[in-house]
């Protein structure tokens, strides 16, 4: 019948304003909510005394690897769980809610360990090294950065020599996550003036090889982080990249790396906006509650858009990497936006918080020092 409406008005959500839920498939939102139950369940509890004690449990790598969220874009056939792009920005999201350090273990394993020897490796590195990187049961570390160049990796001093079966490696690579426990490097040198790619396995490299801890860090300190030092460090001759050269590899890395770290920041300030929003609705001051002020209100307004547009815009992002159709100029577009725009965030929910923010109880102080390395790190 003409002039009669159909359809009911639509209602605005607050906890999902741009239906994002909806967007997603079966899969994606499965591991969306297996990542957020480990993260709450086994995460949340133990996060206080991770970042007090400045330790990272191996058996928590082992934990993600028995819920398929290390290198989950990894084919099955190597172990991975084999799903999109997206559903690994969902799970970097929920991980990171709770600590920026877990996320970065995670990341690490899978972005800069798993995809190069996935994209690079040969057949028998594959087979060798993915199955047990995405069990947990090995542990991996990523070494470009050294101590004389961060920014301009092309700089990198760290050499390899051909010797008899294989290469030593000489050199050293500084602030490297998860360097102090790993089983294996993947470790990029110069071989006749050329980047390549190696393998450095901690239990043949000899005793030219050694990841001692970085202590006394004031951010991330529920991972664990160190240095690699090469002194003729011997890697076989089946442990070497075979065709990829320059920067492309380890490019290509970060790329991967900064595509969760997008979603991952997002997780943290969304975990802030939600304690900010519940203590300035429980915390009264003269006689009403802090939420019941404008400013504070439009301090939540203004952390629940750049959330909520923020989250699409990764969305977008992970969908293009699905179809193949992704510039790495757009991951770090949103890597910036969300890292900048979370950032910020947290610093003005620890400002709500007052003088509690800086309290553990609260976690918001601990995400802030997180994400102030979080937005530097990876490029």
């Amino acid at each position: 019948m003409e002039g009669v409406l159909t359809s009911s008005k639509p209602v605005f959500s607050w906890e999902d304003p741009f239906y994002l839920d909806r967007q997603l498939n079966d899969e994606e939102r499965m591991v969306r909510d297996t990542a957020r139950q480990f993260a709450r369940d086994v995460l949340l509890p133990r996060v206080i005394d991770d970042f007090r004690e400045e330790r990272f449990d191996k058996d928590v790598m082992r934990q993600m690897g028995s819920l398929g969220l290390l290198g989950p874009t990894i084919p099955d056939t190597y172990g991975g769980a084999g799903v999109n792009h997206v559903a690994y920005g969902l799970a970097a999201h929920e991980i990171e809610a709770v600590d920026s350090g877990y996320r970065s273990a995670m990341s690490v394993q899978s972005s800069l360990v798993m995809h190069p020897i996935h994209a690079f490796g040969t057949e028998e590195q594959k087979q060798k090294f993915l199955p047990k990187l995405a069990s947990g049961e090995m542990i991996g570390c990523f070494g470009l950065t050294e101590p004389d160049y961060g920014s301009d990796p092309g700089g990198m001093v760290t050499k390899a020599v051909k010797v008899d079966g294989g290469y030593h490696l000489s050199g050293a690579k500084m602030w490297i996550s998860n360097a102090p426990i790993a089983d294996i490097a993947v470790v990029w040198a110069k071989l006749d003036g050329v980047i390549r790619g190696f393998v450095v396995e901690r239990e043949t490299a000899g005793d030219g090889f050694s990841t001692p801890k970085i202590g006394g860090k004031l951010s991330l300190r529920a991972s664990v982080t160190g240095s690699i030092q090469m002194d003729n460090a011997f890697v076989s001759d089946d442990n070497l990249f075979p065709d990829v050269k320059g920067l492309k590899g380890p490019f290509s890395c970060l790329n991967k790396a900064r595509y969760g770290i997008a979603w991952g920041t997002l997780g943290a300030a969304q975990f802030c906006y939600d304690a900010a929003r519940t203590y300035t609705l429980d915390r009264k001051q003269f006689d009403r509650p802090l939420a019941a002020n404008q400013l504070v209100q439009l301090k939540l307004a203004d952390m629940h858009t750049e959330i909520s547009i923020g989250l699409q815009a990764c969305l977008r992002v992970g969908r293009l990497l699905d179809e193949g159709n992704c510039p790495p100029e757009n991951i770090s577009t949103i890597k910036r936006n969300s890292c900048g725009k979370a950032l910020a965030m947290v610093r003005v929910a620890r400002d709500m918080h007052g003088g509690n923010g800086i309290a553990e109880e609260y976690h918001v102080m601990r995400h802030l020092m997180n994400l102030e390395t979080v937005n530097t790190y990876e490029g």
